[in-house]
């Protein structure tokens, strides 16, 4: 049985429905990433998992306990779990010990146990030697840390986590993701982390669920939403890729409106109406000369040509219409203006649900 199981939950403000019906279960230890645009509706979903908003219809169950649902609603403070925010929150005329100690004394634990509580969590976040300190003299990835051990030092049942990262520079997000990482297979706590960066959601994830217009559009391992979307949704909003769409072909090929005819190694072709097929940026061979075996091949000409330190941007326009991106290695120079062959290996073509 799931330990955190979302049934059908619905949130509304009036006539908007924010949460539309959303369906999830929570395997206990796991570490599950909300993922999607601003107003896809996940971060609602995490304060109707926090208690903070009431849902107005559907269930939360924790550990088959339901803790809301349209009728009844247990308060934040009854749940056990601890939530992180996007600001820390860290009160700032107390030192990091305690800042982190803070959640213990209202639990009234004896300060022999507190102590011993706090050291232990500030030496799993690499902040013991910082204990002394106030959160104006710390970095904002300390204060990120000390915002975790505080979380974790009470032993929730669920930690939730909404943008924790967004207020770092580029270099402290990067290593935070891996220490968000870390300390959740130390501690193996259900953890519940709403995000919009794909990169965090695949560096720190088991499970990635990705929200669209207030509905899950597909959850699935890192590598199974990367290597497997579902939808075309999914597919941009992953990685970098490439979209052509046209119509069913024959033998379950896919004929782009360009006229290039795309046979796809994965993914279901529609049998009517309009079809899509996704393939990577880094999927598609660009050469100078047409390839010995013509099988989804195109020729295009080069637009735009960017050089990247660690491999070159290319944009080709198809001579049917279509606009595709793909990336090449560094020595490839080939100049804007030029005509390039392109191939979209079948086993990296990917047929999409519309």
């Amino acid at each position: 049985m799931a330990f955190l199981e979302l049934d059908g939950l619905t949130k509304s403000y009036g006539a908007l429905t924010v949460v539309k019906g959303v369906n999830l279960s929570v395997e206990k230890g796991k570490l599950v990433c909300l993922l999607g645009p601003s107003g896809c509706g996940k971060t609602t979903t995490l304060r109707l998992i926090a208690g903070f908003v009431a849902a107005n219809g559907g269930a939360i169950r924790v550990d088959g306990q339901t803790v809301s649902s349209a009728s009844a609603t247990v308060p934040p403070e009854g749940r056990n779990m601890s939530m992180i925010f996007q600001s820390y929150a860290l009160w700032p005329h107390m030192t990091v010990f305690e800042n982190v100690a803070y959640g213990l004394k209202l639990r009234r634990l004896s300060p022999a146990d507190i102590k011993t509580r706090v050291r232990e969590i500030l030496s799993a976040t690499q902040l013991l030697a910082l204990e002394a300190r106030y959160p104006g003299e710390l970095s904002g990835g300390q204060q990120q840390r000390v915002s975790l051990a505080r979380a974790l030092v009470i032993k929730p049942e669920i930690l939730l986590l909404d943008e924790p990262l967004s207020n770092l520079d580029a270099n402290l997000r990067e290593e935070m993701r891996f220490e968000i990482r870390r300390l959740h297979d130390e501690f193996r706590y259900t953890t519940v982390y709403v995000t919009h960066d794909q990169v965090e959601a695949m560096t720190t994830a088991d499970i990635i669920v990705v929200m669209n217009d207030g509905r899950i559009e597909q959850a699935g391992s890192p590598e199974d939403i990367y290597e497997r979307p579902e939808t075309e949704f999914v597919a941009r909003f992953i990685g970098g890729t490439n979209i052509l769409t046209g119509t069913r072909g024959e033998a379950d090929t896919v004929v782009c409106e360009g006229g290039l005819v795309l046979r796809c190694s994965s993914g279901t072709v529609p049998a009517t109406g309009r079809a899509a097929v996704s393939v990577r940026h880094h999927d598609v061979a660009l050469s100078e000369n047409k390839p010995a075996d013509a099988t989804n091949c195109a020729i295009g000409t080069v637009t735009r040509q960017i050089y990247l330190g660690s491999h070159r941007d290319y944009l080709v326009a198809l001579k049917g219409g279509e606009t595709v991106r793909t990336v090449a290695p560094v020595n490839v120079a080939i100049p804007v203006g030029q005509d390039v062959w392109l191939h979209f290996p079948p086993q990296h073509c990917r047929a999409l649900a519309q």
